[in-house]
């Protein structure tokens, strides 16, 4: 594989710092970091970058995230290993990521159960990560950066 170009955030020098502040403020809402990866691996995983994928189970594992969480996280549904609330980050994260899925995007079902578990900041903070996430997969994935390449 070879990429098309560099990655976009590479080639306009002033975006990656921005993104990147946009990422390091995520991890001041509350949130555990592990559930933060886990969110950022869920929608790389819905989105097929793999550049995103690869880099999100490493930072994960870095987090201390077990293998068996690590392989379970495309088929949470179905895996004992994460809490309620790790739950409904993954769920939210699914709606946020495929909007145009269905005709209420993220359904008051989702959100309400997001916000049992998370506050306000808490909420923003997992919103921010799915957005930098989706981000991150669209400039990779449009310009086919290859795992493992490094940037």
């Amino acid at each position: 594989m070879q990429a098309r170009m560099q990655n976009p955030a590479m080639v306009i020098p002033e975006a990656m710092p921005a993104i990147l502040g946009v990422l390091k403020a995520t991890k001041k809402g509350g949130v555990p970091e592990a559930t933060l990866e886990l969110v950022h691996l869920r929608a790389s995983q819905i989105n097929g970058c793999s550049v995103c994928v690869d880099g999100g189970a490493r930072n994960a594992k870095k987090a201390g995230e077990s293998d068996e969480r690590l392989f379970a996280v495309a088929a949470w549904r179905e895996a004992p290993y994460f809490t309620d609330a790790e739950r409904a980050a993954l769920a939210l994260t699914e709606a946020a990521t495929r909007l145009s899925d269905r005709t209420d995007p993220v359904p008051d079902e989702i959100w309400d159960e997001a916000a049992k578990h998370y506050d306000e900041q808490g909420l923003a903070a997992l919103i921010l990560m799915i957005g930098v996430s989706n981000l991150f997969n669209r400039l990779n994935a449009t310009t086919k950066q290859v795992a493992g390449a490094g940037w």
